[in-house]
């Protein structure tokens, strides 16, 4: 019975002979053989592409950017702290600029000599003759005050020259003896203050403050009756101190 049994199953495993099997003769077995190359490689993961540097840029405008934050801030910090050549150009274009201001503002407000004041003098002549107020500065080179008042004095007179007349006597010039005694000159600097006609309406020794100035010169130019500063006596040189000489030139205000 086991030999029987093992008969069969041999005849079962064993593949059919062609020559016994009419008909199986003319049929011809094909094996397909297995492409495990492909499954192979069907079963490895397929790698992830990156994205192109549009669409990141896309995605990053929309909020979508997906890039981990390693990779952002290796990709986002650039190197664009450290000045570059254009802007140390701009940077010593602006400091030269602002050097300029500062000399020219420094020549304004320090730089002005008591020589600058008495090269833009009206002429006393002309002054009391051209129907225009008038501010009379007797002064003198030696004056210490005088030097010190005179960036304020220019300052006001830029402002008022179309309005007002600037004049500067020298103390020290024998000319102006009779203006002295006139005025009654007994300290520099001393500043008189005439109206369109000549009459003075008040007169201040001495250092002033520069608002005291300023509103004495706009009352003139306003052709107000009276000026709010008419008396007013501060620190001066004495006029006795001076140096007399007497000029070549019977028209200079020195």
């Amino acid at each position: 019975m086991a030999g029987v049994a093992s008969n069969l199953c041999g005849s079962f495993l064993r593949p059919p002979n062609p020559a016994r099997s009419p008909r199986l003769s003319g049929l011809r077995l094909r094996t397909r053989p297995y492409k495990l190359g492909r499954l192979n490689s069907q079963n490895e993961p397929r790698p992830i592409d990156s994205p192109s540097t549009d669409e990141r840029l896309g995605e990053s405008l929309l909020g979508t950017d997906n890039t981990s934050p390693q990779s952002t801030a290796s990709t986002d910090i650039e190197p664009n702290f450290f000045p570059t050549k254009d802007i140390n150009r701009r940077v010593a274009a602006a400091s030269s600029l602002a050097a300029v201001g500062l000399f020219l503002s420094t020549r304004l407000e320090f730089g002005v000599s008591l020589k600058d004041l008495a090269a833009a003098s009206v002429p006393y002549e002309k002054a009391l003759s051209n129907g225009m107020p008038t501010v009379v500065e007797f002064y003198a080179d030696w004056c210490e005050v005088c030097r010190e008042l005179a960036p304020d004095v220019y300052n006001v007179e830029q402002k008022y020259k179309d309005r007002v007349n600037f004049v500067l006597l020298n103390v020290d010039n024998t000319k102006w003896e009779q203006e002295l005694d006139e005025f009654g000159v007994e300290g520099i600097p001393h500043f008189a203050f005439l109206d369109k006609d000549g009459n003075e309406e008040g007169n201040i020794v001495g250092r002033l403050p520069r608002q005291y100035f300023l509103e004495n010169v706009v009352a003139l130019a306003n052709g107000e009756a009276s000026i709010p500063h008419a008396r007013f006596v501060g620190q001066f040189s004495s006029a006795e101190s001076r140096k007399t000489h007497q000029v070549v030139d019977p028209r200079s205000h020195g």
